[in-house]
């Protein structure tokens, strides 16, 4: 499929995000049924035991989206595979948690498929003009991304359509580029059928939210924008790694603070705590849905630069990108997301 057909794209849109928004509640008995809930703890946000596996909606939309428009390749095949043994390992995370090193080796597992069997690899990276070719690093450096990507997804999910609005906006992002440039491969089929697969999730998990979409669907969306973007650097997405990683800036920084704060206190990286992005908007009093939507527009504005760096001017691009980073540094030091700021008693 060389060029752009509108209708298509819009029923790859649109017949996933039917199909999840009608088989969503079918999944929340499934839920019930199995003990697959989360349970309200001092670490997390909602007070009553909800379902999970809301992931599995998002993985039946998208198979149903790929029987319909995809195409058989052993690529493809790979990325099958891939995307259920990390569900597998999510749903069984949802009905009775495991480890962190256990959900390691099943997100190890897949990243490990798609780059073996489907030979999907991060070869090299342009800044600035500058070509770096990664030879036979680019299988490590390759899994280091997937597995940052599965886990940056996995961390943010913290609020009620959060996580599964990061990745729409991701999504639509990649779609517009997609679509202005004229051309579409397995990349771009992908991103419409997870677009309106995730938009169908959302109608169930914004605030207040019905259903969670637990590590099956968190994990599963990690994985999905690891494959869109290391395929893109064979198609039309771009020719650098700095749209994907910009558009993910929320979830990235979040990543990066959180292992830089567990360390200075001593702590696993792994340890779980309420000192994340989105808990730092919570505790200046702003309710659960505007904390989600200004992690939208902030989003949104990184996605609105990279749309600007690769459609229209990159020079542009930078100077949106820089005054966006600086206000986003300017937040991360006037707050405890790296370190806990003394405060005085007075009132």
């Amino acid at each position: 499929m060389n060029k752009v057909n509108f209708t298509t794209i819009l029923l790859m849109i649109f017949i996933p995000f039917v199909f999840v928004a009608l088989i969503t509640p079918f999944i929340k008995k499934i839920a019930n049924h199995v003990g697959a809930m989360d349970i309200p703890d001092k670490r997390k946000i909602h007070k009553v035991p909800m379902p999970r596996l809301g992931g599995l909606g998002i993985y039946a939309g998208f198979l149903l989206g790929y029987m319909i428009f995809g195409e058989q390749t052993p690529r493809m095949n790979a990325i099958l595979i891939g995307s259920f043994v990390l569900l597998i390992t999510g749903i069984i995370d949802d009905v009775k948690p495991m480890k962190a090193s256990h959900k390691l080796i099943g997100q190890l597992l897949a990243a490990l498929i798609v780059v073996i069997y489907g030979n999907l690899l991060l070869r090299n990276i342009s800044f600035f003009g500058i070509n770096f070719d990664f030879g036979i690093w680019a299988y490590p450096i390759t899994i280091a991304f997937i597995l940052g990507c599965i886990n940056c997804l996995n961390l943010i999910d913290g609020l009620d359509g959060l996580a599964g609005g990061i990745s729409s906006i991701f999504f639509l992002t990649i779609g517009i580029i997609a679509y202005f440039q004229g051309r579409i491969g397995l990349s771009v089929v992908i991103t419409f059928i997870m677009f309106g697969s995730t938009l169908g999730f959302l109608i169930h998990n914004f605030h207040p939210a019905k259903i969670f979409m637990g590590d099956s669907g968190s994990m599963f969306l990690g994985f999905i924008i690891s494959v869109i973007t290391l395929l893109g650097f064979k198609t039309i997405i771009t020719s650098s790694i700095i749209i994907p990683l910009c558009i993910l800036i929320v979830p990235i920084l979040d990543t990066i603070c959180a292992i830089i704060r567990r360390k200075l206190k001593g702590e696993s990286i792994g340890t779980p705590d309420k000192s994340h992005f989105h808990h730092q908007l919570l505790r200046k009093n702003y309710g659960i849905s505007f904390t989600v939507i200004i992690i939208y527009i902030i989003t949104a504005l990184f996605s609105a630069a990279s749309v600007v760096w690769i459609l229209v001017d990159k020079e542009i691009g930078y100077i949106i990108y820089g005054i966006l980073l600086l206000g986003l540094m300017i937040f991360v030091f006037r707050t405890d997301i790296l370190f806990e700021h003394r405060r005085s008693d007075k009132k």
